[in-house]
């Protein structure tokens, strides 16, 4: 039930506790005469009572404007359930996997945990499509979008460190692939999550990550850690320089034995990650309507004429 109800602007909420506190000084001053006992003096005010010429503050008016404050501020939030055609958009949301298959990576001592984290991130795409890049030196598509999540395995075990005969460490190529091929499938909400040791990401990295932001997409982090000392020569990991690119990029970062962070942002609903991509609209009916109707109710009470 949590994960079909959303809020489509949230910071709306802030709103209410001001109306609870406008309300509550404009039922104190309200009760009887507000300021009016101060500025009048006692005597008149005492004659003008007894003629039946002053009229004490009515809370209940009061009450009635913030109740209907209130439920616009609440309607405000946009509280919404998520359509039943919500998943018939799945052809708007993608995955696509960034596989660093350096020098690092490859003979670091982790490179079969490194794709086994590649084939949860598959999975945890749910029925969306995805796809697989890997780079070294340069970068390429290994599996086009695809829901066929048998390809993306076999593709993954036939991985080694020959597959990309470019010899260096390139992750701003592999993430411009990615990003031009999400732009050519035409998403409007994807994730594109780079399974790295952190080498050779640098300022070219932080600009494509920051691309990939600006499209409305995510860009989460897998760390690869050495299991043994590298050759002589080989670039060392760096976990930091992957969490700067992931923040860069808008998304999570973790390391390849607790992915937990990354896979649940990536097998979010279809409804979420276009809600979160600023098309909620497709994939959710806003019930703030309805709310605003019921706040016609209390207002109603601040139109009613005394006798």
């Amino acid at each position: 039930m949590i994960d079909t109800f959303a809020l489509l602007r949230p910071l709306w909420f802030l709103a209410i506790p001001l109306v609870a506190a406008l309300a509550l000084r404009a039922a104190w001053r309200s009760a009887p005469l507000g300021d009016w006992g101060k500025a009048v003096d006692p005597h008149l005010m005492a004659l003008l009572a007894r003629r039946g010429a002053v009229l004490g503050g009515r809370r209940q008016a009061n009450l009635a404007a913030a109740l209907a404050a209130g439920l616009l501020a609440l309607a405000l939030t946009g509280p919404a359930v998520e359509r039943p055609e919500a998943a018939t958009f799945r052809n708007l949301d993608a995955t696509v996997i960034v596989l660093d298959l350096s020098r690092s990576v490859t003979e670091g001592g982790r490179f079969k945990e490194a794709r086994q984290a590649a084939q949860a991130v598959a999975e945890a795409a749910g029925t969306r499509s995805a796809a697989l890049i890997v780079y070294a030196g340069d970068a390429y598509t290994a599996v086009s979008p695809t829901t066929d999540r048998d390809s993306i395995a076999t593709t993954l075990f036939a991985l080694d460190a020959d597959t990309v005969p470019d010899r260096g460490t390139h992750p701003e190529r592999g993430l411009a692939l990615a990003r031009r091929t999400l732009a050519e499938s035409n998403v409007v909400s994807a994730d594109v999550v780079l399974i790295s040791d952190g080498d050779g990401i640098g300022q070219a990295a932080e600009r494509e990550a920051a691309a990939i932001r600006d499209r409305g997409w995510q860009l989460h982090g897998l760390f690869v850690p050495a299991a043994r000392a590298l050759p002589p020569g080989a670039p060392q990991t760096d976990r930091a320089a992957l969490d700067r690119l992931a923040a860069a990029g808008g998304g999570r970062a973790a390391d390849i034995e607790a992915a937990g962070p990354v896979l649940d942002r990536v097998g979010a609903s279809t409804a979420q990650h276009l809600a979160a991509g600023g098309y909620g609209v497709l994939a959710f009916a806003d019930l703030g309507r309805w709310l605003l109707l019921l706040a016609l109710v209390p207002a109603l009470f601040l139109f009613r004429r005394s006798a």
